[in-house]
């Protein structure tokens, strides 16, 4: 009988350790699978913003802004509307703001390239929220065409 008992506490732990083995490679299928499920469902960042598709680009006419200390800025701009624009957009939207946004600013801050940089992706920000219509932005981007200091 001795041997009986020794055989069956010997089958016990393998048993044991087979059925752990088990579970643990059950536990890392699921895993892996659901992880892998939701790396491909996922929505990538690329299609949840999407650039919107370019349309006409809108020369407006030039505009003399005052600086400070009797200066002046004459300033060219053009609008790049997006395919999603019903018409045309009218600039006087964009002009009005530049002339806000550039008015009575120092000559020598115009002549930094980053200050004038900055400047400008202010202005596209501006510009771009004044021409958004229920979500949808029919302005893009703005570019400088004349930007002239005396």
């Amino acid at each position: 009988m001795a041997d009986d008992e020794k055989a069956a506490t010997e089958e016990a732990p393998k048993k044991g350790k087979k059925k752990l083995i088990m579970i643990i490679a059950i536990a890392v299928v699921l895993l892996g699978g659901g992880a892998g499920g939701y790396i491909m469902l996922k929505p990538s960042s690329a299609t949840a913003e999407k650039e919107p598709e370019p349309g006409v680009v809108v020369p407006l006419d030039a505009i003399t802004i005052n600086l400070a200390d009797g200066h002046y800025l004459k300033l060219k701009l053009s609008l790049q509307a997006t395919a999603a624009a019903a018409e045309a957009p009218d600039g006087s939207k964009a002009l009005d703001i530049a002339i806000d946004l550039y008015s009575n600013r120092e000559m020598a801050e115009l002549m930094s390239n980053a200050e004038r940089e900055r400047l400008k992706a202010e202005l596209k920000e501006k510009i771009e929220k004044a021409y958004t219509v229920e979500k949808e932005k029919e302005i893009m981007d703005v570019y400088f065409t004349s930007f002239v200091i005396q």
